[in-house]
């Protein structure tokens, strides 16, 4: 009986653990492509292409918040006091 627990304590948790392991497939399976496709593929980055050109440039900064900033830059803090120790050194 103790058998068949340790035995179904190992199943269970080597599951999940080849669950993590990655799956590599060391002979792909090559896709050839017809004409056909290559051609469609071509057609299809060239139209792309020309949609990106069709897009207009930004023009200056988008801030909202832009005119509600101050232009000025921020002053410096004062630099920070020094910490004191408080209490006693003694055991």
């Amino acid at each position: 009986m103790r058998i068949l627990g340790a035995a179904a304590v190992i199943v269970l948790l080597a599951g999940p653990a080849y669950a993590q392991s990655p799956n590599i497939n060391l002979i792909p399976e090559l896709q050839s492509r017809s004409p056909e496709e290559k051609e469609a593929d071509a057609v299809r980055e060239k139209a792309y292409k020309e949609s990106l050109k069709k897009i207009p440039d930004a023009k200056g900064s988008s801030d909202p918040w832009g005119n509600v900033r101050s232009t000025d830059t921020p002053k410096t803090a004062a630099p920070a006091k020094p910490r004191t120790k408080t209490g006693s050194t003694t055991n």
